[in-house]
């Protein structure tokens, strides 16, 4: 069964940082990804992580200011953010990729994890 846990999120102030966790299992660790959805907008894709982390991948509107990595032994992959801006206000997912170069996912989501960047 697959199990996606998220956590880290909070209230910050434009500028800040957060740390987003994820716990994951049910699945072989492999491929997997950060996503976020605002209100009344689709979900997006904001970084993705290869199995042993050789290869990253980051939206435009994050390089430079978060970065992705994760812990295997934890089966647990990771989103440092700093810099934040009131636009990365949304609730963040992660989850297994199915594709790479196409960012797909398994249908399952997780609760995800609130993040509010006040101006």
């Amino acid at each position: 069964q697959v199990q996606l846990v998220e956590s880290g999120g909070g209230l910050v102030q434009a500028g800040g940082s957060l740390r987003l966790s994820c716990l994951a299992s049910g699945r072989t660790f492999s491929n997997m990804g950060w996503f976020r959805q605002a209100p009344g907008k689709e979900r997006e894709f904001v970084a993705i992580i290869s199995t042993y982390g050789a290869g990253i991948i980051y939206a435009d509107s994050v390089k430079g200011r978060f970065t992705i990595s994760r812990d295997n032994a934890k089966n647990t992959v990771y989103l440092q953010m700093n810099s934040l801006k009131p636009e990365d206000t949304a609730v963040y997912y992660c989850n297994f990729l199915t594709d790479w170069r196409t960012k797909k996912t398994y249908e399952y989501w997780g609760q995800g994890t609130q993040v509010t960047v006040s101006s």
